[in-house]
């Protein structure tokens, strides 16, 4: 018999059917019989994956049986919360990077002998939003009137003139003399002006670093010094600078003189300005004069 004899015959017995009965041990008569092939035994047990397949796959799809299983559910609890995390460090990261290009670009305009803008909350700042919505309970309003009262945990409280004293005691006051114009952020002026004699000293607040001294025909010889704690001081409308860029210096080192009044018209009195992390504060908060 030929190999083609032998696959043609094969072919043939997969799709010949078989009787299968069932025969009563007893008496012998057959009970029940049913007539099956291999090929149909295949596709039977086939259409019974591919059901089982479609019945699985909907079940995980559009109900909630994968939450039931041991350590999905954890899985993705973790996966949340590291989502979460995510974004509010993204957050922190680019409200820090917002203040670094304000400092850097404020540090820039004074350079220049320009007025630096002060950084103002934008509309969708969360400082900003409405709190109305949120009904305060009994132990919050009892707790507000208790911060905004005048008692010792009063948020509001003023600074007492020891509070003042004490901050004043870390630095010194640049120069002598009556102070002209105060600082007010409101105004736009970001400096205190000062009316001093003709050549008088000017000395550092503190312990510092020079990181500019230059001279330009709008604000004379201008000085800044870096301070601990990220603290700036800007003296401008000297007549001459004894200070060097990068000169180490200690609180009260001479660095120059307040500009000479050749006349009335044309005398330029000595201006101070004090910053810390990029924005503006009023030197008079920190500094006895």
């Amino acid at each position: 018999m030929s190999w083609k004899e032998n696959i043609t015959n094969g072919w043939r017995d997969l799709f010949r059917k078989r009787r299968f009965n069932m025969i009563n041990a007893i008496d012998d008569k057959e009970e029940w019989h049913i007539h099956i092939s291999p090929a149909s035994i295949f596709a039977g047990f086939t259409g019974f994956l591919l059901l089982l397949f479609i019945i699985v796959l909907s079940l995980v799809a559009y109900t909630p049986v994968m939450e039931f299983l041991p350590g999905y559910r954890t899985e993705a609890d973790r996966a949340r919360d590291n989502l979460a995390h995510s974004i509010i460090r993204l957050d922190s990261i680019e409200r820090v990077m917002k203040d670094m290009m304000t400092y850097n670009e404020n540090i820039s305009l004074i350079m220049e002998g320009k007025s630096p803008v002060a950084r103002t909350l934008e509309s969708s700042d969360n400082e900003r939003k409405s709190k109305a919505a949120v009904a305060p309970s009994p132990e919050d309003s009892l707790l507000r009137r208790q911060m905004e009262g005048d008692g010792i945990y009063s948020l509001s409280s003023r600074p007492t003139a020891a509070d003042k004293l004490r901050k004043s005691l870390e630095l010194l006051p640049p120069a002598e003399g009556i102070i002209t114009d105060r600082f007010d952020i409101k105004a736009g002026r970001f400096s205190m002006t000062m009316a001093t004699t003709e050549a008088d000293r000017i000395t550092a607040i503190a312990q510092g670093t020079v990181i500019l001294s230059l001279w330009s025909p709008q604000t004379g010889h201008i000085i800044e010094i870096q301070h601990a704690d990220n603290t700036l001081s800007v003296y401008k409308n000297l007549s001459q600078s004894l200070v060097e860029k990068g000169q180490l210096l200690k609180a009260g080192d001479l660095i120059g003189y307040s500009a000479e009044h050749k006349d009335a018209a044309h005398k330029q009195l000595f201006e101070f300005e004090l910053w810390n992390n990029g924005k503006p504060v009023d030197p008079e908060e920190y500094i006895i004069f």
